[in-house]
């Protein structure tokens, strides 16, 4: 044993993922005593800008689309309770498909060693315990969480850590829940295409293969806190609309799959530290 505090990171795409996917995880561990650390890969600058102007419209400046973003994160990170943010500050490359997924600095377009050696660095730094990123598809197929996948899985095969590894996931029965509550809060929205329903079916993972749960329910406040700090893309955040208590009942869970493991602990497992202490 040593006098290290044990270490959680998550590393994700976007200004704003920390708090939808990990939101709970970040708050609890915090509230455990665990070092946070939050690296995030790019600047955001693809969100909606001031007034809800969207990218490729008129006034949209991403420069200072990335610059409010940023403060909204640092306010995320505040309420959050994160020890350590790191941001690489990649161009946001957009949705798969849009032309800012092919500008030369984006993170889309960033080789994957690069990024990989520059996350390498702060892993050997922090020596995390804990490790939380995105599955290979990035769970809903955005470039910069595909991304984001690669060039954690590379950083930690450039180092000789053996953390406890996490991919963020979903239960199908919570999405299937999920696309009830949006019909609720949308009446008039169209049912998806066929094409559409098939992926939005292929997204999360059967109930019985996610390795990990933990309850975050007494930090669902935190975690709708933090959301809300991201006021800039209020109107990509459904679940604000639902209000605080609504939230906190259907986001109290938060579930993973364990892709690396050297400590043994048995699965399906409640604590992402279990094995640990």
């Amino acid at each position: 044993m040593t006098d290290r505090p044990l270490t959680l990171m998550a590393v994700h795409a976007h200004p704003d993922d920390e708090a939808t996917g990990t939101g709970g995880v970040l708050a609890r561990y915090a509230a455990e005593g665990i070092r946070t650390v939050l690296v995030t890969c790019t600047d955001g600058r693809c969100g909606d800008g001031p007034g809800g102007v969207k990218p490729g419209d008129p006034g949209h400046d991403p420069a200072t689309v990335a610059s409010m973003r940023r403060q909204e994160l640092k306010a995320s990170c505040d309420v959050l309770k994160v020890s350590d943010l790191e941001t690489l500050d990649y161009a946001d490359s957009g949705m798969m498909g849009w032309p800012s997924n092919d500008t030369p600095g984006s993170f889309w377009q960033t080789a994957v060693e690069e990024g990989a050696t520059r996350l390498a660095e702060l892993m050997r730094h922090y020596r995390p315990d804990v490790v939380v990123t995105y599955d290979e598809n990035g769970f809903y197929g955005h470039p910069d969480h595909i991304q984001a996948h690669r060039i954690t899985m590379a950083a930690l095969e450039m180092t000789a850590l053996t953390p406890k590894v996490y991919w963020t996931t979903m239960p199908r029965s919570a999405m299937r829940r999920f696309g009830e509550i949006m019909r609720e809060f949308h009446e008039d929205m169209p049912e998806p295409d066929p094409a559409e329903a098939a992926a939005m079916a292929e997204i999360g993972l059967p109930d019985d293969e996610i390795t990990t749960w933990v309850d975050t329910t007494a930090f669902s406040g935190q975690k709708f806190d933090a959301l809300a700090a991201h006021a800039s893309q209020g109107e990509n955040i459904f679940f604000l609309k639902m209000g605080k208590e609504r939230f906190g009942e259907l986001m109290g869970m938060e579930t993973f799959v364990r892709v690396k493991d050297a400590t043994g602990a048995a699965v399906p497992e409640n604590d992402l530290f279990a094995g640990l202490r």
